[in-house]
């Protein structure tokens, strides 16, 4: 690397490596009137003030003083739409179970819950609309062939089954023997 104050040729080293074998210095005391750093100060309200500020645009936490409601609430139904977009690419037969009626589903159930990831989010959407009695056929099959698939307990992530298993939701069963899963009853339409 060459440039105005590098002579053609010269070595330019990088500053880990410069200061590599150096021992550190003392630490630096506070400027008068200020916290010495680690303890609590100007950056810990602001982290604590970040966390209420995520609660609420994620998980449905109050609105923290000093914010306006309305950005906040656009911020956070557009977070929400994001989201369901990305539960939709995990669960497509249960988007389009659901059609029009996916988006509102959605945000209406996810609305004061944090997320869990898109899988777990979608597994969990599902078996609350199955529990219902709401399910619609395309996501009731989704739902079985997951279920015989994966064991999901709710709580951890999802692990794979390595015996066969048998999977149901709304009338749909499905079977998963030696890694293949097959539909042996579809949903009732």
């Amino acid at each position: 690397m060459t440039g105005p104050d590098t002579a053609p040729g010269a070595a330019v080293t990088s500053a880990p490596a410069a200061t590599a074998g150096r021992r550190p210095g003392p630490p630096v005391p506070a400027p008068a009137g200020r916290p010495p750093t680690g303890g609590p100060g100007p950056a810990d309200n602001l982290a604590a003030r970040q966390a209420e500020l995520v609660a609420t645009l994620v998980a449905g936490g109050p609105l923290p003083s000093g914010f306006a409601p309305a950005p906040v609430d656009a911020a956070r139904r557009a977070l929400l739409r994001k989201r369901g977009g990305d539960v939709a690419r995990h669960w497509p037969l249960l988007t389009a179970g659901l059609g029009a009626a996916w988006a509102a589903t959605f945000a209406d159930w996810a609305a004061g819950r944090p997320t869990n990831g898109s899988l777990r989010d979608g597994w969990d959407l599902a078996r609350e609309l199955r529990d219902r009695g709401t399910l619609p056929a395309l996501g009731a099959e989704e739902l079985a062939a997951r279920e015989a698939v994966t064991r999901y307990d709710g709580r951890r992530a999802p692990r794979p089954r390595r015996l066969p298993a048998v999977g149901r939701a709304g009338g749909a069963v499905a079977v998963q023997l030696a890694g293949r899963v097959r539909l042996l009853r579809p949903a009732r339409r």
